[in-house]
């Protein structure tokens, strides 16, 4: 069992270093899940003697006004032989054997958090106490409760501590000691209120009664010990502490101790109470109730902490990975990042992702379609063919057929094809574009740091902004070859037609009847649709040769290329980023650090 205590004081210590201490922040907090026991009580109600004879040492500061301004964690560990002797969190590897010295520092260590302005803070000071006159127990000393500000400090600093106290007692895990002086009246008893406040059936409440020898002739505290003048779950404890000419004359704490056991022994008021007043059985039913506590919050705690590991890994992935120091690391995170963005480029150009098949339905539908649409009416209208027939023939009528008046006649048709043709390859250049900003958005590393972002999306953006113009030089010349070049096997099959028109004997009126213009037409169609039939599979070859694969095969290589030269300043502005991110990943990492130590620290202990 007293495993128990240590582990909870490992942790407690553990918490403080990594920044948890039960303040009000955003991020998770194991201090607030872990067994405590705070020491509440009214300035002068006897809090500081009460802890002093539980450690049988004088240790705590003491004078008039607000002393205690921060809280002091003390965690008692009761070794079995050696000299006693003291150790601070903020000091882990100086011993400390003289107790005043252990003063001095507490208030040297207050004075540093708040200053010399007598103001507060919730920053806890770690105190451990190894000797063997002590229980293992461990408890939170908090500031006095006050009814007045005095010099030196603000009027808001009695609601202050009254916060501040409250903050630690009304977690369900925190046990109270309730220190009220014995020559008051119980009803005003500051730590009596404020504990009824937050635990009103007194369930997690010890009441301490102090200063019973300074009652006035006549009284007595046996209805309160005995608790008949206000009842708590557990039995209030009686306890005599020094008074201000022992601490004076540095009276022996284990001597007052003998003394406060002879009072009760031979008061008659207080002898059947006996067994059970004192500071001695005080520390010794709290450090009992301290393991029991700890050992049925024990299976809730590894829970908790093994949900909140969770969470916090999931959101620091979210939030990403730190930045590296240096232009070396720097140059390979930028690198690594824009590596990331180009595989998921290229996954939704592959189908791994979604995106990709709207290349293949410009190929397979948008082309063919506006292709379709052409029909070349306005081209190869009966106007239009005698038009071109006529001109072609200069002042010499053409003697077997109009060769001249057919190559216009196709090169005219066929020059409309450039017009799909470059709407195709800049159909694929917007659909490269929309998966450029799909694979930024699915980059998560990229949230991290906006400027890289922005960066990546114009160095991408400007070399499919290239790869887009080099490919429309080069579709359009597919179409270009097509009007240059003719294909003579298709006219030499076509059935001669000497008799219908071709024959120069006939009237060069003759020569261009309808009948005669619309076998040319006819003739000159059937040319460009087979012109059409090879472009569709040609058009999308080049497309996807020149933009499609060289996309996947080289979208950054400008982008890495120009990396390769940058010095650390532009590096760093690359990885900018928000500065409240920066602070959350870092501090979101100290917490993970908290709850795996937390975790591997419960996972030691062997539960009898």
């Amino acid at each position: 069992m007293e495993n128990l205590i240590s582990l909870v004081n490992k942790l407690q210590r553990a918490c403080t270093a990594l920044g948890d201490h039960g303040d009000q922040s955003a991020l998770p907090t194991l201090w607030d899940s872990l067994p405590s026991i705070a020491v509440v009580g009214g300035q002068s109600s006897g809090k500081s003697s009460v802890l002093e004879s539980i450690v049988g040492k004088d240790f705590l500061p003491r004078g008039s006004g607000i002393v205690t301004r921060r809280p002091l964690v003390l965690q008692l560990h009761k070794v079995d032989e050696g000299r006693e002797y003291a150790e601070f969190l903020h000091l882990p590897r100086k011993r400390f054997t003289d107790f005043a010295a252990v003063r001095k520092e507490i208030s040297d260590e207050t004075d540093r958090e708040t200053g010399r302005s007598k103001q507060i803070s919730s920053v806890p000071i770690h105190l451990s106490i190894y000797s063997p006159n002590v229980v293992n127990l461990t408890m939170i000393d908090l500031p006095g409760l006050t009814k007045v500000a005095v010099e030196g400090q603000p009027d808001s600093i009695v609601q202050d501590i009254e916060n501040m106290v409250r903050s630690f007692i009304e977690k369900p895990n925190c046990i109270i000691l309730a220190i009220s002086p014995a020559n008051q009246d119980l009803a005003t008893s500051d730590a009596i209120k404020i504990s009824r406040e937050v635990d009103p059936k007194g369930e997690r409440t010890f009441g301490v009664l102090t200063k019973i020898d300074l009652m006035d002739k006549g009284t007595n505290a046996v209805d309160i010990l005995e608790g008949k003048s206000y009842k708590l779950q557990f039995p209030w404890i009686g306890v005599v502490n020094r008074s201000q000419a022992d601490i004076n004359k540095s009276v022996d704490m284990i001597a007052a101790r003998r003394r406060e056991r002879e009072y009760f022994a031979n008061t008659p008021e207080y002898r059947h109470l006996a067994h059970r007043m004192g500071s001695e059985h005080l520390g010794k039913m709290l450090s009992k109730h301290l393991e029991t506590v700890i050992k049925s919050r024990i299976p809730g705690l590894q829970s908790l902490i093994n949900k909140t590991i969770i969470e916090l890994e999931t959101e620091l992935s979210r939030l990403g990975k730190p930045i590296a120091t240096d232009a070396g690391g720097k140059q390979h995170m930028v690198m690594e990042i824009s590596r990331d963005f180009d595989q998921i480029f290229k996954e939704h150009l592959d189908g791994i992702r979604s995106g990709g098949e709207k290349i293949y339905n410009v190929f397979d539908n948008q082309l063919p379609a506006a292709l379709k649409r052409l029909q070349f009416d306005r081209q190869l209208s009966m106007e239009n063919v005698r038009k071109l027939i006529t001109e072609a023939d200069g002042y010499q009528p053409h003697l077997i057929a109009p060769e001249q008046g057919y190559r216009r006649l196709v090169e005219s048709c066929i020059v409309t094809i450039r017009g799909p043709a470059e709407a195709a390859v800049d159909a694929v250049h917007v659909i490269l574009k929309e998966l450029v900003r799909k694979a930024i958005s699915e980059t998560m590393q990229l949230k991290q740091f906006p400027t890289l972002r922005v960066e990546l999306s114009n160095a991408a953006s400007e070399s499919l902004d290239r790869l887009r113009d080099e490919s429309k030089k080069s579709t359009l010349k597919l179409v270009d070859m097509e009007c240059g070049y003719l294909t003579v096997d298709f006219f030499r099959k076509l059935p001669q037609e000497i008799d219908k028109g071709g024959n120069p004997t006939h009237s060069i009126f003759d020569r261009y009847n309808d009948s005669y213009l619309r076998r040319i037409g006819a003739n000159v169609l059937s040319y460009v649709n087979m012109v059409c039939g090879g472009l569709r599979h040609s058009i999308p070859k080049s497309i996807v040769h020149l933009q499609v694969r060289e996309a996947k095969r080289s979208l950054l290589d400008h982008f890495f290329a120009e990396l390769g030269t940058k010095q650390t300043q532009e590096l760093s502005s690359l990885l900018n980023e928000d500065p409240a991110v920066m602070e959350r990943r870092a501090a979101l990492a100290k917490r993970l650090e908290l709850y795996r130590s937390a975790q591997e620290e419960i996972g030691s202990v062997a539960w009898s």
